[in-house]
């Protein structure tokens, strides 16, 4: 049996390279994937938190989780797509306006 501590420290560490992809990268590409890390990360430790405390509350929240997920990611590739092809980059600073 795996202690619960290591799904958490698994599930903070995920979340840290997820912050640090928003935080350093520059590419929209790269920042959508870590949002996707980060949110993992939290479906982790749903999970761990659930089959601990014997509940299934916490699993059912992270299937809800990834499917509203799934729909984010759908949005924002269209989004994505729409913008590079009106400005011609995927650089984050150079896309910080939402006038047409």
């Amino acid at each position: 049996m795996v202690p619960i501590s290591w799904y958490i420290a698994v599930a903070a560490v995920l979340f840290l390279i997820g912050v640090s992809g928003v935080l350093m990268r520059r590419n929209i590409i790269v920042v959508l994937m870590s949002i996707e890390l980060m949110l993992n990360s939290v479906n982790i430790n749903f999970v761990a938190f659930s089959y601990m405390l014997g509940d299934m509350t916490g699993q059912i929240f992270s299937i809800f989780t990834i499917t509203v997920t799934a729909a984010e990611v759908a949005v924002a590739l269209g989004i994505l797509i729409a913008l590079v092809r009106n400005r011609k980059t995927f650089n984050v600073d150079e896309i910080d306006t939402l006038k047409g």
